[in-house]
């Protein structure tokens, strides 16, 4: 028996990086796991490959900033699997644009993306953990969430956001034992990272932030969001658990 034994977990972003390697791991610990992502072929990869181990999945392409994809993706999770116990919102962009260089189409992407489609996720899987009795969310956030980032001012913004309704979101809900927390990841080697993690110079100052001197690993970020899927952290909602080599602790 795996650790989300006879669960059903969504998980946006399922496609590449963190995302595929939360999905990955949430079906070897024994959840039924309903995959999105903007990249079709991606996520069906990802569901076929946890198929072949044995595990159960469904693959959808989700537009998290639209309302009509929620609606669509959680009927059919539902539909397939009976239940929703678990919903990553995992999917999101990066935008390294001075506040004075951003325009107003970027800023509202960003917002889209990353905020939006976490009070999106939220509204329509929450109804269906009151009536189950239960659930655990898990948004991902950044360490730009938790500090000012330099040159990043959507970014930022939108993860400060997703920290901050993570939070709202546990008081409104913790009575129907929904537990809301967020996850900050630091430097993690993902696709979406890969142009500054092949970039000596800004390979070597992330090095020179981290108390553990490497960048992360997309697996280590899938692990902490595990535990807090997982009933082995049942008392535990509201938080911002950064997982980022000690970026923070500086």
């Amino acid at each position: 028996m795996g650790r989300l034994a006879n669960k059903v977990a969504i998980v946006t972003g399922a496609g590449s990086g963190m995302g595929r390697e939360e999905a990955l791991l949430f079906a070897q610990e024994g959840a039924a796991v309903v995959a999105t992502d903007i990249n079709e072929a991606a996520v069906q990869a990802v569901a076929e490959q946890i198929e072949a181990r044995g595990g159960r999945a469904a693959a959808y392409q989700h537009n998290v900033a639209l309302e009509e994809d929620w609606t669509r993706v959680v009927q059919d999770a539902v539909r397939a699997f009976g239940k929703v116990d678990i919903l990553v919102n995992n999917a999101g962009i990066s935008l390294a644009t001075g506040l004075l260089e951003t325009t107003l189409e970027q800023w509202n992407k960003v917002m889209n993306i990353n905020l939006t489609s976490v009070f999106l996720g939220m509204k329509y899987v929450i109804p269906h953990m009151q009536a189950a009795g239960g659930g655990s969310i898990v948004n991902i956030s950044s360490i730009a969430g938790l500090t000012g980032s330099s040159g990043a001012g959507a970014y930022t913004a939108s993860k400060g956001g997703v920290r901050m309704l993570s939070k709202a979101a546990a008081v409104d809900f913790g009575q129907d034992r929904i537990r809301v927390n967020s996850v900050h990841p630091g430097f993690i080697e993902t696709p979406m990272s890969e142009q500054f993690v092949n970039n000596e110079q800004m390979l070597q100052w992330f090095l020179s932030q981290t108390a553990l001197p490497r960048v992360g690993r997309a697996s280590e970020v899938a692990e902490a969001v595990l535990f807090l899927a997982s009933d082995e952290s049942a008392y535990i909602t509201g938080v911002e658990l950064p997982v980022d080599g000690g970026v923070t602790a500086k």
